[in-house]
């Protein structure tokens, strides 16, 4: 069972670069081998490392680094300048690397109709993961549309952290399940907290996970905890994030497919969970 959204900050190996917009405090350090130990009190046996925009994008060395540690268990999706060289794509997919990452949340839709377009015909072409970070209305119609005619798999972090109070026709989401009609597009069940205004248990997160479950059905919907909660006003912990997934997904064998056939498909794990 895998864990598709988790990141790794570990600043006495990999110190933190000066100019990152947020710089992760003590609390919120979390080594490799904390990550595993994690996963196995929980009874998980695989992750997806994510290069986070706090401390380290566009360094995906810590990363990497826990992916050698552990590569039997973890992959990853790095952070790129959007001038980075076809090269160096190919070694960090060599690395255990099985996608790039586009936080507009960070760099705007520009991002994707500027200087990264490019790279949506590069990973399409290596069948490597487009795994987008976005909220609000920021991947519009028109976005979209781009998104359909070049890129190639994708998948969209945290629901798309819509409005929870704008509902399923609010503009950024709508456009989403236009693009799920596509068959590349993946959603990532995780989050809740990142846009809920009522608390826990997030229950105003609830519709929109039922909306891209019925949608994309499980076989395109993938779990991830946001571990270890950087930037969180208050604490969040683990398992109650396990028990936002079971409320979504109420039958066990969807929740199997959520948690490891669609992403051993997504993401290339391969060994038995």
């Amino acid at each position: 069972m895998a864990d598709c959204h988790v990141h790794v900050f570990d600043p006495a190996r990999f110190p933190y670069r000066q100019d990152a917009a947020y710089i992760p405090g003590p609390h919120e350090t979390a080594t490799a081998g904390q990550l595993i130990a994690l996963l196995d009190s929980h009874g998980l046996s695989h992750a997806l490392l994510v290069t986070p925009t706090a401390g380290y994008a566009p360094d995906n060395r810590a990363a990497e680094a826990a992916v050698a540690a552990y590569p039997d268990r973890l992959k990853a999706i790095a952070v790129v300048e959007p001038t980075v060289s076809e090269g160096e794509i190919d070694r960090l997919a060599a690395a255990g690397v099985v996608g790039l990452r586009f936080d507009l949340i960070t760099h705007g839709p520009d991002l994707v109709t500027g200087a990264g377009r490019r790279l949506l015909s590069v990973l399409r072409d290596r069948d490597l993961v487009l795994d987008i970070q976005t909220e609000g209305a920021l991947i519009d119609e028109s976005l979209a549309t781009l998104l359909s005619r070049e890129a190639g798999r994708m998948v969209v972090d945290h629901m798309g952290r819509p409005d929870p109070d704008a509902g399923l026709d609010q503009p950024g989401f709508a456009d989403l399940l236009r693009l799920a009609e596509r068959t590349e597009l993946y959603a990532k069940l995780s989050g809740p907290f990142r846009f809920s205004t009522s608390g826990y248990p997030y229950r105003d997160a609830d519709p929109f996970a039922a909306a891209l479950l019925e949608r994309l059905g499980p076989e395109r919907c993938v779990w991830g905890s946001d571990w270890p909660y950087v930037r969180m006003a208050r604490r969040v912990d683990y398992a109650p994030c396990l028990a936002d997934l079971a409320r979504w997904v109420g039958e066990a064998e969807d929740r199997r497919k959520v948690l490891w056939e669609t992403p051993r498909q997504l993401f290339g794990f391969d060994a038995a969970p």
